[in-house]
């Protein structure tokens, strides 16, 4: 029986480094990335069983990711591995689209375990979490609250980028669209989050979760 094929997506090289040794010993590592938007490329081309991602990475964040990832493909099995110890964060994650949510304090064997139900097609939560896997799904599946994202995809994309300090050349280069463009996804942001400033549009991207404190 061949082995499940994992992609592995961590912005942190020595622990990306440490799951690779991990991940190889049950599975077949295909590849490993660095951030959201290399995760997208590798997805499409290297076409893995399993997607074991973080949720905080440059360029592009991990549950964007995983929004983007399962439009394109709706079968896509996504892992969640992250720090973030949030009930929250959990729900947005299986609002996304994933499948499983862990935790890198949780022991080596739970994550393998982790994987093989994902790539069952079975949901996973880590029971370090202070809620249940059926109470998860149960919120991922009711309505958004109020105080999420009020931005389209495009513009959380942007809002990401201007909030690692890309400048807007770099903005445009990188999600392939004109300068001119890239400004007015800017000025529409400010108009939707009522900000003025870079500082503030800073703050709103931390608020939400679009990149790390």
């Amino acid at each position: 029986m061949p082995k499940t094929r994992v992609l592995l997506a961590d912005d942190h090289t020595v622990v990306a480094q440490a799951l690779e040794v991990l991940l190889k010993q049950s599975y077949e590592l295909v590849g490993t990335v660095h951030d959201g938007r290399s995760l997208l490329k590798a997805v499409e081309t290297l076409r893995p069983d399993v997607v074991v991602t973080d949720i905080s990475m440059p360029l592009l964040n991990g549950l964007d990711a995983i929004r983007q990832i399962r439009q394109r493909d709706p079968n896509a099995k996504i892992l969640v591995l992250t720090m973030h110890r949030e009930t929250q964060l959990a729900v947005d994650a299986f609002r996304a689209g994933a499948l499983g949510y862990m935790l890198k304090v949780s022991p080596a064997e739970e994550l393998v375990a982790a994987i093989s139900q994902v790539a069952q097609g079975r949901a996973y939560v880590t029971s370090l979490l202070s809620k249940d896997l059926i109470t998860v799904l149960i919120e991922a599946g009711g309505r958004a609250k109020s105080g999420d994202s009020p931005l389209t995809a495009r513009q959380r994309e942007v809002l990401q980028l201007i909030a690692e300090g890309k400048t807007m050349k770099e903005v445009a280069e990188i999600l392939n669209i004109s300068p001119r463009t890239a400004e007015s996804h800017k000025y529409e942001i400010m108009q939707v989050l009522g900000v003025q400033t870079t500082a503030e549009l800073v703050q709103n991207a931390i608020r939400l979760r679009l990149i790390g404190e």
